[in-house]
């Protein structure tokens, strides 16, 4: 733990004198490993390093990102060594609130160079609440195989979801919008009041801890809606703690009018002028959306994307998933 790195340091440069170089710069490596990376310029340095390994680190990314930018959504980075890392895992902060069985908020996300690195971690002590249900993501192939084996011994089920991974191209304009001048329909963001209707139409949702997730979502990230006459969504998109364009929708007497196009771009756009990468994804049998994607000349990436949910035997049966 950095917290610790500071004392230890004092103490060993006192007794310096008694090792050798070879032993100092042994002792100097040993300390530049840690467990949780807190400290400010090594999350910025980090961010730097992630870029380097797109589109695989993607998930990682936007939750280093955010992070970085104040952290809305209380997550922290947990890794097998600094600065030479081989796994990373972003998990909520220990002191922040949660439910043992919203695995929405409860949310890792897991970049590795070495497999072996990345399921050692998993079985490090505290790196992972596993008395509680959560979900692990990655655009990884060997993330299920190596999260299940950690699991299995555990007593975990696991469920596993595989998604088209997909990222948009940088987006300068988005289309005409002159029939959205008037009072209405009108283009904007969601607010909180609105979470009841994306808790009900999402299709992962119709729970009180979805209502909770989609209420926070709103309140920590970017969103774009469409509003009727009566100032009711009818089509929006909302951006997750990964900065992950999610649960795209369009109220069934709304569609084909061109609005999950507009919402999906003017989204896309808004990250990216933030800094943002613009990812989402998509089911292999969700031809609407694959469809829209495309016409939209949105990139569909050479990795997955994984969702893997764990329930502890202790929750079966009551978990949403």
């Amino acid at each position: 733990m950095e917290k610790a790195a500071a004392p230890v340091y004092v103490w060993l440069k006192d007794l310096s004198f008694r090792l050798n170089s070879q032993q100092q710069c042994g002792i100097a490596r040993a300390l530049e490993k840690m467990l949780v990376l807190n400290c400010s310029t090594k999350l910025l340095i980090l961010e730097k390093m992630l870029k380097n390994h797109f589109p695989e680190s993607l998930k990682v990314y936007g939750a280093v990102m955010n992070i970085n930018r104040g952290n809305p959504f209380q997550k922290e980075l947990v890794l097998d060594s600094w600065p030479d890392f081989k796994a990373v895992i972003t998990r909520r902060q220990k002191e922040a609130e949660t439910d043992n069985l919203d695995h929405y908020t409860n949310a890792y996300a897991v970049f590795y160079k070495d497999v072996r690195a990345y399921q050692q971690l998993l079985k490090e002590r505290d790196v992972i609440n596993w008395d509680q249900v959560f979900q692990i993501q990655g655009l990884q192939s060997d993330l299920y195989d190596a999260s299940k084996a950690v699991a299995n011994s555990k007593q975990l089920d696991v469920k596993l979801t595989s998604f088209k991974a997909v990222r948009f191209s940088p987006i300068s304009t988005v289309p005409d919008i002159s029939s959205l001048m008037g009072s209405s329909p009108r283009l904007t963001y969601l607010s909180v009041a609105d979470a009841d209707l994306l808790n009900r139409t999402w299709s992962r949702g119709g729970n009180e801890q979805c209502l909770r997730y989609i209420t926070s979502l709103i309140s920590c990230f970017p969103s774009v809606c469409v509003r009727d006459e009566r100032g009711s969504p009818v089509s929006w998109s909302i951006t997750d703690q990964f900065a992950t364009m999610c649960h795209g929708y369009t109220l069934p007497e709304h569609r084909r009018k061109g609005y999950s196009q507009l919402v999906a771009l003017t989204l896309a756009r808004k990250l990216q002028s933030r800094g943002f990468p613009s990812q989402g994804n998509v089911l292999d049998d969700n031809t609407a959306s694959i469809s829209l994607l495309k016409s939209v000349h949105a990139e569909f990436l050479p990795c997955r994307f994984y969702r893997l949910i764990l329930t502890p035997a202790t929750f079966s049966g009551q978990a949403h998933l």
